[in-house]
């Protein structure tokens, strides 16, 4: 990372640093060379921002539509009858808002669903105890309960390991991963400082070799590591353990993440877990310090015996998936047919009731449509481009639904659809809980002084921070990838990466209201600008790798969300 501060700024940056750096003690130096104002096309529509804030900060409506999405219907594995019944809830959720033509939409092939009907682990022998357990999702079950004799593999070496029998042991594929103290606290929100530097961000090609440098290690050790674990995996399945068992890369205090499993090819390598036919080994995430604990048992040279009940259901009737489509028609006779776009994913892994990832983005879309259509309703004031609001599935196997849509409706950069010139713009929410703080305008200098005018009425709301960079892992890469603007907001990180995101924590008790309000408000606001200016937002040109729609890293996920 650039520091922060510097002598003189590349002029292409400083308007967007300017909110952030007002903030600082800086400002009284800078304030003299602040940009003229923004021409008046592009100024906020003062009467729908005041009406998005006095409904949405006063009445809201966003944690109940969470409740439903979390507490209801969740979790939502992709393919499972819970997303099916919160996508049946939503299509008519969205009608009795009052937009038009609410509708679940296939994308193509998912293959089998999945859900847990029942887990539980325990120690057995002289000193039983109760493990803290979760199944990896398309992880099959066991006929009752079934006992065995735990092993742990993870100091193997490959000969060693090709030697082992492992037929019906529980196999531990990990060492004991050492636990921090959480002395300065697990949740944090954005300080003025942490929003300059984001400001001031720039991509990796145009960092200090030495950073650049330090980057390539840190990924390439983590690679290496990844490989290392995919391959023990691979050989360990292979010999037909009884269950695989691992502690996560994070979490403690009996926070647990946990993903989907593993299945075994029919070349002997790494399968599709959710094909009909996989061969898929029960695996298991457990409690980082119950996981520890069996492995200091084992180390002194004393058995373990893990007695394990798991029961699950596969769901192989529809092996499609499907998007929720809903539309507010525009009215203008030209723009009519154009979009203003907005949406998140409703999917979630299998541990907690997925809040955080992404049931609080997927209910701030549907507080913003209310929002949208409550002015519409009460000003008679008419879209005049179509707002769309959609709901993703499979997105966390790869961002499956939103690359589903964009393949139908709007093609490729290469290879685009008609559809794709009508899209002005498309905006997600996927990072958690976190208010809004900004916007990542991944590259496109273009929409900055649009954007920097449409955040002004929400400088008090602490949403002030524009930065070119891009981050990744979720649903604006597909529309980023196929020439579309499409962005992510800057979200407060508050507890996402360290307690909710993928795990057993992610449920509704972890979201702030006020802050969700918030981003409902913003989001509002940015989609009704984007139907009512009268151009187009402006578009970007798409390089070779976010062309492929690859998943990047972002602050606060790592993928899949």
């Amino acid at each position: 990372m650039l520091c922060p501060v510097r002598s003189r700024l590349p002029s292409a940056l400083f308007p967007l640093l300017l909110p952030a750096l007002l903030a600082t003690p800086l400002a009284t130096q800078l304030r003299a060379q602040a940009p003229t104002a923004t021409a008046p096309a592009d100024a906020p529509d003062e009467a729908a921002v005041a009406f998005f804030l006095d409904e949405g900060l006063n009445r809201s409506q966003v944690m109940d539509h969470l409740s439903w999405i979390c507490d209801v219907y969740g979790p939502r594995v992709t393919g499972s009858p819970n997303l099916r019944k919160a996508q049946a809830w939503a299509t008519k959720a969205f009608g009795t808002f009052g937009l038009q033509n609410a509708h679940t939409e296939a994308w193509g092939p998912f293959g089998r669903g999945w859900r847990c009907d029942h887990v539980a682990m325990a120690v057995t022998g002289d000193n039983p105890w109760p493990v803290l357990a979760y199944p990896k999702v398309w992880s099959p079950g066991f006929d009752g309960r079934v006992s065995a004799e735990v092993v742990n593999v993870a100091a193997m070496t490959a000969e060693q390991l090709e030697a082992a029998d492992l037929k019906g042991k529980i196999v531990l594929i990990e060492t004991p991963r050492e636990v921090s103290e959480p002395f300065d606290g697990t949740s944090k929100r954005f300080t003025a400082e942490d929003l300059l530097r984001k400001a001031d961000q720039q991509r990796i090609e145009a960092a200090r070799p030495s950073e650049r440098a330090a980057a390539a290690a840190s990924q390439n050790d983590f690679r290496m590591g990844f490989q290392r674990r995919q391959q023990m995996t691979e050989m360990v399945m292979k010999k037909r353990p009884l269950a695989i068992v691992d502690r996560a890369s994070k979490g403690d205090y009996g926070t647990v993440f946990v993903q989907g499993a593993s299945a075994i090819g029919k070349d002997g390598e790494r399968g599709n877990p959710r094909a009909v036919d996989a061969d898929v080994i029960p695996q298991f995430t457990i409690a980082v310090e119950h996981y520890n604990r069996m492995c200091r048992v084992l180390e002194k040279g004393i058995k373990v015996q893990v007695e394990v009940e798991l029961r699950t259901t596969f769901f192989s009737d529809d092996l499609n998936d499907y998007n929720v489509i809903a539309d507010l028609p525009g009215k203008d006779a030209e723009l009519g047919q154009q979009l203003a776009m907005m949406g998140a994913h409703f999917d979630s892994w299998q541990s907690g009731t997925g809040a955080t990832d992404n049931g609080c983005g997927s209910a701030v879309v549907m507080e913003a449509s209310r929002l949208i259509a409550a002015y519409v309703a009460k000003s008679g004031v008419q879209p005049r481009r179509t707002i769309r609001a959609c709901l993703w599935s499979g997105e966390e196997q790869g961002l499956l639904g939103s690359k589903g849509y964009v393949s139908q409706h709007l093609g490729t950069y290469e290879s685009p659809l008609p559809e794709q010139a009508l899209v002005s713009g498309y905006f997600n929410l996927d990072n958690g809980t976190g208010k809004v703080r900004g916007v990542y305008l991944q590259g496109n200098e273009g929409v900055a002084p649009i954007f920097r005018s449409w955040l002004r009425p929400f400088h008090v709301h602490d949403a002030s921070t524009l930065t070119l960079d891009n981050t990744g892992g979720t649903d604006h890469l597909s529309f980023h990838g196929a020439g579309v603007p499409g962005f992510q907001f800057v979200q407060d990180p508050v507890s996402y990466d360290t307690r909710t995101h993928h795990s057993n924590m992610d449920v509704w008790d972890h979201a702030i209201a006020d802050d969700l309000k918030q981003a409902a408000v913003v989001m509002a606001t940015f989609v009704w600008q984007t139907a009512q200016r009268d151009g187009m937002l402006p578009r970007h040109k798409v390089e070779p790798r976010q062309e492929r729609g690859a998943r990047g890293g972002a602050p606060a996920r790592t993928g899949g969300r």
